[in-house]
């Protein structure tokens, strides 16, 4: 065998903490891209992973060569976390963890005159730090997503009329809403902003997510948990890289082709419709429960079901594949927009 330039003893490190780092940015990688559908992060990590292990030959031979695994002192050491059960989140922070200290050995070992540069694995080091927090945020994301499997209310500031938005929403949040979305077509931005800090004030002491629908802007400045799009709003890929990486996107859409674009264009969940028509908002068409179906078959999206949905209407959309519904009219047109929402609830809860 050829010298590779290093002691055994060296060797053996090399080894251990090459594998041990690879195997750690694995299991992030599988998370990222069959955990999370995320394409980006799964190649990132899958680069880095084979930046790290693409040795030469002599090297490669002289690691296999200095392994000892079965006398390795360290084979049945197992701390008492080792054997909790985990969520991916801490699957990620524990691999992430397992891979970086690795690669500071690694780095420690490579000041040892040889092939292996101390740059790379320092780069690896803070390029994997960078990694897991992406990893991190975007679990938080799917997480937020799950609360949308409701009452997705919208309120609708011409539909509103001149009672206090505040109010109105604080009724239809004790009707057990999940999400508020905040929706206002008129040109005036300083006013609007103004109730969106205040709702999004409420929603976070109430638990429940706030949305804005359309404006970038209003959803940076009240720190809204999202933005909502529709197709003649900003695009949903330059939405997606403007808002910060927590932020959720949703995009509202008609058809098959509209909903595989918003999926890759980086969108949370779909709003799908309008389902049926509806008197509080101009549609060019209906999709029809039928397209929820189509969608939720083709799109490892969670599904709103947009338009016209009223409470009797609530269980053939949900069992036509949508996890939440949006509803206006049927409840900013109600005597009691808390009654009204706790009705549409209790729908969702039966039919589910």
């Amino acid at each position: 065998m050829t010298d590779p330039g290093y002691s055994r003893a060296t060797l053996r490190i090399i080894d251990a903490n090459l594998n041990r780092a690879a195997e750690g940015l694995r299991v992030l990688e599988d998370i990222a891209r069959l955990g999370l559908n995320d394409a980006t992060l799964s190649e990132r990590l899958k680069t880095l992973r084979h930046e790290l292990v693409h040795t030469s030959p002599v090297l490669q031979e002289g690691l296999i060569s200095a392994r000892a695994a079965e006398a390795d002192v360290g084979r049945d050491m197992q701390v008492a976390a080792g054997y909790e059960r985990r969520d991916l989140a801490a699957a990620v922070i524990a691999n992430s963890r397992r891979a970086q200290e690795s690669l500071r050995v690694l780095e420690e070992m490579a000041r040892e005159p040889g092939e292996l540069s101390t740059d790379l694995f320092r780069r690896a080091r803070f390029t994997l730090y960078t990694l897991e927090q992406g990893l991190l945020v975007r679990l938080n994301r799917r997480d937020k997503v799950k609360a949308l499997a409701g009452l997705y209310a919208v309120l609708d500031m011409e539909a509103l009329g001149a009672r206090d938005p505040v109010e109105v929403t604080r009724q239809i949040v004790r009707g057990g809403a999940s999400v508020i979305q905040l929706r206002d077509k008129r040109p005036s931005r300083r006013e609007l902003l103004e109730i969106a800090v205040r709702l999004r004030r409420l929603c976070a002491e109430s638990g429940v997510l706030f949305i804005v629908n359309d404006y970038l802007d209003i959803a940076l400045a009240s720190d809204a948990d999202g933005l909502h799009v529709g197709q003649e709003d900003l695009p949903a890929d330059a939405a997606r890289r403007l808002l910060p990486m927590g932020k959720l996107l949703g995009v509202s859409v008609m058809t098959m082709d509209e909903a595989r674009a918003a999926q890759a264009d980086g969108a949370d969940y779909l709003g799908v419709g309008a389902i049926y028509a509806t008197p509080s908002k101009e549609v060019s068409g209906v999709t029809g429960p039928a397209r929820l179906t189509e969608i939720k078959q083709a799109v490892p999206l969670l599904l709103v079901a947009i338009g016209g949905i009223t409470v009797e209407r609530v269980p053939e959309v949900i069992r036509a594949g949508a996890s939440g519904v949006a509803v206006i009219s049927a409840i900013l047109g109600a005597a009691s927009p808390e009654a009204a929402a706790r009705s549409i609830v209790k729908a969702i809860e039966a039919t589910k």
